[in-house]
């Protein structure tokens, strides 16, 4: 993001403004945006640099890196916005590698026409998220596409963290006899979305679970050093991030219908409409997997803490050469918990 300063130009609108094409030229309304909004908003020593890389010191350790492209529609829902959520899930995938996230870069892609004041919206998320979480944005870029071709605003963030000593934490860790934690009620998310995607109403009010989980990892990793894995279940939701679990470390899992955290609402949201509550995203969830011995001292650490008050042990790894991740019904029975075919809901994130 670089700042040019040309002269007096007429401040920008941000409350009645849209963006528009000359936004993305590299002249000087580009300029003014970045410098009116998002130096303004995201102000830290690194971006205040304005070059175009960051450069910073690291921690020795191995490094983590994490990117990924946030395209959710409705851009504004309940218990967040695109802008938290960028912030979020780029923290998340670094913080499952058990690593302490250090800094964030950011590129938006604009259409013309969009309201500044939702641009202002969004990147004042994104700015209180990053301070909340302590991990600076401290680089990025702006592009701006015609009208018609965007969809409003979409956002990259790629984070970069450092791994303690000691810490190995991986998808292909898993050992049978280990046990499967999750840190509170799945599905949150994507029922908050689909609520206002599709116009329903639940009869309360369905919050997205959208959260900075690296504090809590901080916290599992000092309780219990050998973590075999952690995962957070976004797309796809808890079923399709254990299967992908499965396949890495060649296991099965067996899960416990009754143990599941899911909240009444979601559930019945889902039972509504046809839906299964294991395959819905979530934003602020994650998935433990550690020796059975260890479990009772993460889950104590985990409740300690409040993004895990409401943490359960929900099932056990277990030998299995087919991979499969079954699941004992509240009925005496079992079935399998297979990967999800095609996508439940699209733009969930």
């Amino acid at each position: 993001m670089t700042k040019v300063r040309t002269g007096y130009i007429r401040p920008l609108d941000l409350k009645n403004g849209r963006v528009d094409m000359t936004h993305g030229s590299g002249g000087r309304a580009m300029a003014q945006l970045v410098e009116e909004l998002f130096l303004a908003a995201f102000d830290n020593e690194f971006l205040n640099q304005q070059n175009d890389q960051a450069s910073f010191h690291v921690p020795g350790g191995r490094m983590v890196m994490a990117t990924d492209s946030h395209v959710v529609s409705p851009l504004f829902f309940p218990g967040g916005d695109i802008g938290c959520l960028s912030v979020h899930g780029t923290l998340n995938d670094v913080a499952m590698a058990g690593a302490v996230p250090l800094y964030l870069s950011a590129g938006f892609i604009l259409e013309e026409g969009f309201p500044l004041a939702d641009l202002v919206r969004i990147v004042e998320s994104m700015a209180r998220a990053a301070r909340e979480a302590g991990v600076p944005i401290v680089t990025g870029d702006t592009k701006v596409v015609e009208r018609g071709k965007g969809d409003g605003v979409f956002i990259n963030t790629t984070g970069i963290g450092v791994v303690p000593a000691g810490v190995n934490i991986s998808g292909e860790r898993a050992r049978p006899g280990d046990a499967i934690i999750v840190n509170g009620p799945v599905g949150d998310h994507g029922v908050a979305i689909l609520s206002l995607r599709e116009n329903l109403s639940f009869g309360t009010a369905i919050q997205s679970d959208t959260a900075a989980l690296h504090g809590l990892v901080a916290e599992m990793v000092g309780a219990v050093a050998d973590i075999h894995v952690l995962r957070d279940p976004t797309r796809g939701g808890l079923a399709t991030t254990l299967n992908e679990i499965a396949r890495q470390s060649g296991v099965g899992m067996m899960l416990r219908e009754t143990d599941l955290p899911i909240r009444g609402e979601v559930r019945a949201a889902c039972e509504f409409l046809g839906l299964d509550p294991l395959y819905s995203a979530n934003e602020g969830k994650l998935v433990a997997i550690c020796p059975r011995d260890d479990a009772d001292a993460l889950l104590a650490a985990m409740r300690a803490h409040p993004l895990g008050r409401e943490a359960a042990l929900i099932g056990e790894v277990i030998e299995d050469d087919h991979h499969f991740v079954q699941m004992e019904t509240a009925f005496g029975g079992r079935r399998i918990v297979d990967w999800l075919t095609g996508e439940q809901l699209p733009r969930i994130c």
